[in-house]
């Protein structure tokens, strides 16, 4: 059975395509009950409800070791940033739904923010467009053409955002694309060589272009606003270190960008609180946010996890200061191994075996099996692998 096709949003029809090549090999591990990042709800917003626990300062690789080593070519992409939205308040760092209308303003550019039905785009809602930004900076670089309407296998896409991959992760992503487009910005701002006043979502349409019989998506496609579009292949983005989608606050994730954006190679940068939780789109008291901050810095003294800077705060102002070079490596973390290895060509092999089915959820389902059952030697775990989608294929479940 064909893979079903169906849409959340329409848009113009767009002969002009960008795709990202997806990868074919993927080992995964059984996905846990927690699909985004710790603190993040089933909506892709922060649960204010959870339970305060102890918890290590960043969230676990979830990479798979092989991937780490073998980075097979749609995860071999340096994670870039847009400088407009690094600047900007864009995305709500709220833990409920956000409704509020937004307006900052700086140096005579002026950004008005507009929530959806569903709220305004969240920081990690954000990840999509880091993740088609990224493709498209390394594509321009390499002289390939490039569109505003980008397609993406929804599975790679998890991967590159350090998620898990349960059926959960999947759904949510309906609403970071109802969000994303649903977020209505209007602004003067500067993108290349020209300034606007206009009105716009930040991406014009999502849509998914298809799915498994149990409703996974597999494929989507989104179409980038002009105002993004255009500063990504103006070459108005930075470079973001590896470590950022382990950052756990939302708070945290943002002053990365400010501090990324205003420090840069510089030994320091100098900012008042004040305007810092301006600039990061803070709610609140502004001894709140100075209590928040500290408790990023304390946990930052103990664990020296935050990438890039140190940071500390100094009478009524911010410091970050860059980290000695020898200091700026990313931290490597071995996934566990121990399980059987499929070789690429395989998973093109299941799909025919299993028509419909989404392979790496069956892999999974496999895997689990196969630890379940005594971890048995196989003589070839592709054939074993190959059946058990024929079986499920035919109702074995």
């Amino acid at each position: 059975m064909a893979p079903r096709k169906k849409k959340i949003s329409t848009g113009d029809d767009n002969v002009d395509l960008f795709r990202i090549p997806s990868t074919q090999a993927a080992n995964l591990e059984p996905a846990p009950a927690e699909v985004l990042p710790e603190g993040v709800g089933e909506g892709g917003h922060l649960d204010s409800d959870a339970p305060a626990v102890k918890r290590q300062p960043l969230l676990p690789n979830r990479r798979e070791e092989d991937l780490m080593f073998f980075m097979i070519e749609p995860l071999e992409v340096i994670l870039k940033d847009d400088m407009a939205t690094m600047e900007n308040p864009v995305y709500s760092l709220s833990k409920s739904i956000d409704k509020d209308v937004i307006r900052y303003e700086h140096n005579g550019n002026w950004i008005e923010i507009a929530p959806s039905s569903k709220g305004r785009a969240t920081i990690y809602d954000k990840d999509l467009i880091l993740y088609c930004t990224s493709h498209i900076v390394r594509a321009v670089n390499e002289g390939r053409p490039v569109s505003q309407t980008v397609r993406l296998t929804a599975h790679d896409f998890l991967i590159f955002a350090n998620r898990s991959r349960g059926g959960v992760a999947y759904m949510t992503l309906r609403d970071t694309l109802t969000r994303l487009s649903g977020t209505r910005i209007t602004t003067n701002i500067k993108t290349g060589d020209q300034e606007e006043w206009k009105t716009f979502g930040l991406i014009e349409h999502g849509q998914i272009v298809s799915e498994t019989r149990d409703g996974r998506m597999q494929e989507l496609e989104i179409k980038l606003s002009d105002w993004l579009f255009k500063g990504i292949t103006s070459s108005e983005v930075l470079t973001l270190h590896p470590d950022y989608f382990r950052l756990r606050r939302p708070l945290e994730r943002r002053l990365y960008e400010l501090a990324r954006k205003h420090c840069g190679r510089q030994p320091q940068w100098v900012i008042t609180l004040a305007n810092c939780m301006k600039k990061a789109g803070s709610k609140g008291q502004l001894k709140e946010f100075r209590r928040m901050v500290k408790e990023i810095i304390e946990d930052n003294e103990k664990s020296d996890h935050f990438p890039d800077y140190s940071i500390a705060i100094e009478g009524d102002s911010l410091v970050f200061k860059r980290k000695p070079r020898s200091e700026l490596t990313p931290r490597k973390e071995h996934a566990i191994s121990g399980r059987p290895q499929l070789h690429p060509d395989t998973y093109a092999k299941a799909r025919k075996a299993a028509p419909g089915l989404d392979v790496y959820a069956l892999e999974i389902e496999w895997i689990d099996f196969w630890r379940s059952s005594g971890k048995p030697e196989f003589k070839s775990a592709d054939a074993a692998f190959i059946g058990f989608c024929k079986s499920k294929a035919k109702g074995g479940r």
